[in-house]
């Protein structure tokens, strides 16, 4: 089995920047690994993804250009490096990864592995 465990979020003004990282543990192989978003009221949403080695790396419009995500297979571990965070970017972060359903997607429900979630708050 795998686990993945998230870094805590956090309160952050306006054009702040935070970075999320998510560990992997136990069976850590993914071809993907992805970070989705579920703010109150709204549904779930893709964020970033990216291939395990690399070669693909895909983003919602609205973050691209101010969010990145990067991974360290080494250390088991993917990033979200958020910078210029607006108010609409808070919401609860999960990281996924997909193990056995595929190799690579944009859709939540394509992605087998789910971190708990972490807070990210924006003040404005």
């Amino acid at each position: 089995q795998v686990q993945l465990v998230e870094s805590v979020g956090g309160l952050v003004q306006a054009g702040g920047s935070l970075t999320l990282s998510c560990v992997a543990s136990g069976r850590t192989f993914m071809h993907a690994k992805g970070w989705f978003r579920h703010a109150l009221r709204q549904e779930r949403e893709f964020v970033a993804a990216t291939t395990w080695c690399g070669s693909r790396t895909d983003y919602l419009d609205s973050v691209e250009g101010r969010i990145t995500i990067c991974k360290d297979n080494d250390k088991n571990t993917v990033y979200l490096k958020m910078n210029s965070l607006k108010p609409e970017d808070a919401a609860v972060y999960y990281c996924a990864g997909i193990q056995t359903g595929g190799r690579y997607g944009l859709k939540w429900f394509q992605y087998d592995v789910w971190g708990q979630g972490t807070q990210v708050t924006v003040s404005s």
